[in-house]
C-alpha cells in the first residue's frame, strides 16, 4: 500500500489559480494562492484482475441467462445473481484497496508538507477537500421515465456529480453539491467543479473525471520523446518525475484534450459548475 503505479497515475501538487464560486470554494477550504495536492491512484492492478477475471468467468453467464450481445466485452450477469453479486463483491474489495492505497499517500504527503512548512509558513496543513473512486458501478436510486428506480450506474471515464441535497453527501456539502475532480494534464490546468441539481436529471449525477484523450498511449509513444516533454514542462516552470521517459510521452499534455474546453461544455450543459481552476506546479507520474 503507498504506492502510485503507472499509466496516467499521479500526485500533483498545484497553485489555486483562480476562483470563480466564492462560498463552494470558501467551504471546500480552497483560496487564490492556495498550494493543493491532488492524488489520482487506483487498486494497483487489482480492480483490473477483477475485471479481467469476471469478463471470462462471465462468458458461461451469458449463455446460462440467455443473454444476447452486440460484443463480448460487454458481457454481463443479472445484478440479483449469484455471479452478479459475486462481481459487486470483488468490485468493491478493489475499491476498498484503491481508498486504503490513497489514504496511505495522503498521509506521506501531509508528512512531506510538515517537513518542508511547518513553523515557516501559517496553515502549511493539508485538509482533504473529497476521496472518490471512479471507474466502478454504484447502487443507486435515481428518477427514470418519472420514476424512483434503484439502478447500478456504471461510470467508466466519469465520476458522480451528486447535486445539493443529495443523500449520502457529507453535511458540509449538502448545500453546493458534491465536489469534482477533474484533472487535466500534468501540463495544462486542473478544475474543481460541484455537481448539479440538472446533473442529477440529465446523467445520473454524473459528469467527466478527466480531460480525456485524443491520442492514444501507443500512437503518444510513438509520436512523442518524454525527453522533450520534460523539457518543455520545465521551461514553463512544472518540476516533473516520472518512472520512465516512455511513460512520460504517454501522458504528453498533447495527447490530451484541452481540460479547460472540456469544462466549459460540461458547466455549459450544467451537469457542473466551476469553484476552482488549478495550475500545477509539480508532478509526479508513476
Amino acid at each position: 500500500l503507498g504506492t502510485l503505479g503507472a499509466g496516467n497515475h499521479f500526485i500533483e501538487v498545484d497553485v489555486v489559480d483562480q476562483v470563480f464560486d466564492s462560498h463552494a470554494a470558501n467551504v471546500m477550504g480552497l483560496a487564490e494562492g492556495n498550494l493543493v495536492v491532488q492524488i489520482h491512484c487506483g487498486s494497483r492492478g487489482f480492480g483490473h484482475q477483477v475485471c479481467s477475471d469476471y469478463v471470462q468467468s462471465f462468458q458461461s453467464a451469458v449463455r446460462r441467462y440467455n443473454i444476447q450481445l452486440p460484443d463480448r466485452e460487454l458481457v454481463c450477469a443479472p445484478l440479483d445473481s449469484p455471479e452478479g453479486q459475486d462481481y459487486l463483491a470483488a468490485m468493491r474489495c478493489a475499491a476498498n484497496y484503491a481508498f486504503a492505497n490513497r489514504q496511505v499517500l495522503a498521509h506521506k504527503a501531509r508528512l512531506a508538507f510538515d517537513q518542508v512548512f511547518a513553523g515557516e509558513v501559517p496553515d502549511w496543513d493539508l485538509v482533504q477537500v473529497y476521496d472518490i473512486a471512479h471507474n466502478m458501478g454504484k447502487i443507486e436510486t435515481h428518477v427514470v421515465a418519472g420514476k424512483a428506480i434503484k439502478v447500478c450506474v456504471h461510470r467508466k471515464g466519469a465520476t458522480r456529480a451528486f447535486g445539493p441535497g443529495s443523500p449520502g453527501l457529507p453535511p458540509e456539502y449538502q448545500p453546493i453539491g458534491q465536489p469534482v475532480l477533474v484533472p487535466g494534464s500534468m501540463g495544462t490546468a486542473s478544475w474543481v467543479l460541484v455537481g448539479t441539481e440538472t446533473s442529477m436529471q440529465r446523467s445520473f449525477g454524473s459528469t467527466c473525471h478527466g480531460a480525456g484523450r485524443v491520442m492514444s498511449r501507443s500512437r503518444a509513444k510513438k509520436e512523442v520523446r518524454g525527453e522533450r516533454v520534460k523539457q518543455e514542462l520545465e521551461a514553463s516552470g512544472i518540476q516533473i518525475r516520472a518512472g520512465s521517459m516512455a511513460g512520460l510521452a504517454e501522458e504528453a499534455p498533447l495527447a490530451y484534450k484541452d481540460v479547460d474546453s472540456v469544462v466549459q461544455i460540461v458547466a455549459g450543459a450544467q451537469i457542473a459548475s466551476k469553484v476552482a481552476r488549478l495550475r500545477p506546479v509539480a508532478v509526479i507520474k508513476g
